[in-house]
């Protein structure tokens, strides 16, 4: 590479620019990977991982099925075969629909248009040409939907990827997987998947296919991972992956590591809080003090009194000096509780049950 992911990552004064897909794909890949071994040192481990398109290499590394040195070669590679489609026309659009009422409207751009993700019950990503895409996002907003663009000038996932089949799955060819004891949920399949498998045809049909997240999550859910944590610099997938949970009747975990704008370690503790408060274990060693001491909340609900005075005489009329704003009930003191409760309220603590954690 002529770039530095360091440099690009610290925003060094001629790093790579982001706008290049040859260089945000890695850079991307190397904050996935990243974030999983930070969470590995709080004790979060994964049980089964999903990875959404290029993030499927992540995964797949993280579970133990390749090397970093063939994962970070895998990704370039990708990288620098998307760059060859991009600027030719080709985008991507997130619209809040279900997949079948999207699919129904493409049927009018059959061959330019077609799904590109399924990110949940409510989340469908629409690929293809350029021009198509300008013509759908018009017939959306003309009835209210807000749909959003993805800032990218290509579109994978669609019949533009085929320009480059060839040059993939010789390029990819040299890096063989290996099976591994971590679950990896496919994204191309939408069920688990032996990660011997992952070979260059894997990772072409990863490029050129739907993303079927949705189907992927739904069954990691079957077979009992109810804990996702989204391993990326932003939680852009946590929207569909809550929808998925609601539709499956709740009962799971879902949370993010970092944020837009808030990439530091606070933001990485807040998330690892977020588990830890759903029973979650976390390992808080590394971060707290040897010596500090641990305080035990009460197993019932908190008391709470009434604090708002009431007065007589309220109404307008009783003092020769009173006015409208005179006659309002008065404020309650800073800190008071504006709803009443017996303050002998109990109710007893939620007992847990082991959670099997899965990244995304």
């Amino acid at each position: 590479m002529d770039w530095s992911p360091a440099e690009v990552l610290w925003g060094e004064p001629g790093a790579g620019a982001f706008e290049r897909v040859e260089v945000v794909q890695p850079a991307l890949f190397a904050v996935m990977v990243a974030l999983a071994r930070l969470w590995e040192s709080f004790g979060v481990t994964p049980s089964a991982v999903i990875g959404h398109s290029q993030g499927e290499i992540a995964a797949a590394h993280v579970a133990g099925a390749l090397s970093l040195e063939d994962a970070a070669a895998l990704v370039v590679l990708r990288a620098r075969a998307i760059a060859a489609i991009s600027g030719h026309g080709g985008g991507m659009v997130s619209i809040p629909l279900p997949v079948d009422v999207v699919r129904e409207r493409l049927g009018r751009w059959a061959g330019r248009l077609g799904v590109g993700a399924v990110n949940g019950p409510s989340a469908t990503v629409v690929s293809g040409d350029a021009g198509a895409l300008d013509e759908l996002v018009a017939s959306y907003e003309a009835e209210g939907v807000a749909v959003r663009g993805v800032r990218i000038d290509y579109a994978s996932h669609s019949p533009h990827v085929e320009r480059v089949r060839d040059r993939l799955l010789n390029a990819l060819a040299a890096h063989a997987p290996r099976s591994t004891d971590v679950a990896f949920y496919s994204t191309v399949t939408g069920g688990p998947l032996d990660t011997s498998g992952l070979d260059a045809g894997y990772w072409y049909r990863n490029l050129r296919h739907t993303v079927e997240f949705e189907r992927a999550v739904r069954a990691a859910l079957a077979d009992g991972h109810d804990v996702f944590v989204e391993s990326s610099p932003h939680p852009i997938l946590l929207v569909g992956l809550s929808q998925i949970l609601d539709a499956a009747g709740g009962g799971g975990v879902v949370t993010g590591s970092l944020r837009r704008d808030r990439g530091d370690l606070a933001e990485f503790l807040r998330s690892a809080a977020r588990l830890h408060t759903h029973g979650v274990p976390v390992d808080w060693s590394g971060v707290l003090p040897a010596d500090g001491r641990r305080v035990r909340l009460p197993t019932y609900a908190f008391q709470r009194e009434r604090h708002w005075l009431d007065t007589a005489g309220d109404t307008a009329g009783d003092t020769a000096g009173d006015t409208a704003g005179d006659t309002a009930p008065p404020r309650p003191p800073r800190g008071a509780s504006r709803h009443g409760g017996n303050r002998h309220d109990q109710s007893r603590p939620r007992s847990r049950t082991p959670r099997r954690s899965i990244w995304s």
